[in-house]
């Protein structure tokens, strides 16, 4: 089990309606992840409370999708601060890769407006 802590200082949560924004709340249930490997450097984030695949979809948009799908495959890299990244191994957007993350407020980024360098895409994952 594991907690994604944002360079923005939010936990990524998944709630019950599928939702996924952050939390400032350490103590959040909704925040608590199992990250698991679907294939070399690809893994799958599921919401253990929730129930929910996090999930990235053509357009870009971050969701919670209640089955695993070709939405639900996110390329993992550990970038050169020690952060971890998370991008859709499945969509691009013009040749880029797209990203999950949450601005300064812990709402989601759209995917299309992310890129690796911006630090609201950098998550440290935490074991609970």
């Amino acid at each position: 089990m594991r907690k994604l802590f944002s360079f923005q200082k939010f936990f990524l949560r998944i709630d019950k309606a599928g939702m996924v924004n952050g939390t400032k709340s350490k103590d959040d249930p909704l925040s608590i992840l199992e990250i698991t490997s679907v294939d070399v450097g690809v893994v799958a984030i599921k919401g253990v409370n929730s129930n929910y695949y996090l999930a990235i979809s053509r357009k870009g948009e971050v969701y919670g999708a209640r089955e695993f799908g070709v939405d639900c495959s996110l390329k993992e890299r550990i970038e050169e601060n020690g952060y971890n990244t998370y991008a859709s191994a499945m969509w691009k957007n013009k040749k880029r890769q797209m990203f999950v993350g949450l601005n300064v407020h812990g709402k989601p980024l759209r995917g299309k407006k992310t890129r690796r360098k911006n630090r609201a895409t950098h998550f440290l994952p935490i074991v609970v």
